[in-house]
């Protein structure tokens, strides 16, 4: 095989490639309306069916009906006064903010750091501008 075979097959898997992810990006939105529509027609609670929730993969994101930085400006407008990055951290999950982050202070932290919303009041403490 010469060079420019090579990058004829490699060119060609990778278009193969390509074209399974789209697949399968098509399969899961539909199988995410479906965990959906149990959720909705259940109540929150799966149906019927051997326990548990709707199956999500590794990695998969959970889906809360507030975003973040929404939940964050709520949390510091109640506050009044500035807050740590680990109290806003916990009243977020206390408030059933769902994450599976395994550092949601980190997360929390860049948000408040990214969203233009708040700024800091000192080292740690945040509050709305």
């Amino acid at each position: 095989m010469n060079l420019a075979q090579l990058e004829k097959l490699v060119q060609a898997r990778r278009s193969e490639v390509d074209k399974l992810n789209r697949q399968r990006a098509k399969v899961q939105r539909k199988l995410d309306a479906i965990d959906a529509r149990i959720a909705d027609l259940s109540g929150g609670a799966a149906g019927g069916g051997g326990g548990g929730g709707p199956r999500r993969g590794p990695g998969s994101r959970v889906r809360n009906d507030i975003s973040l930085q929404d939940l964050i400006h709520q949390i510091l407008s109640k506050a009044g006064a500035p807050m740590g990055v680990g109290d806003i951290a916990d009243k977020a999950k206390a408030s059933g903010y769902r994450s599976n982050s395994a550092n949601f202070r980190g997360i929390v932290n860049q948000t408040l750091i990214k969203d233009k919303r708040f700024v800091s009041a000192s080292r740690g403490m945040y509050k709305i501008k």
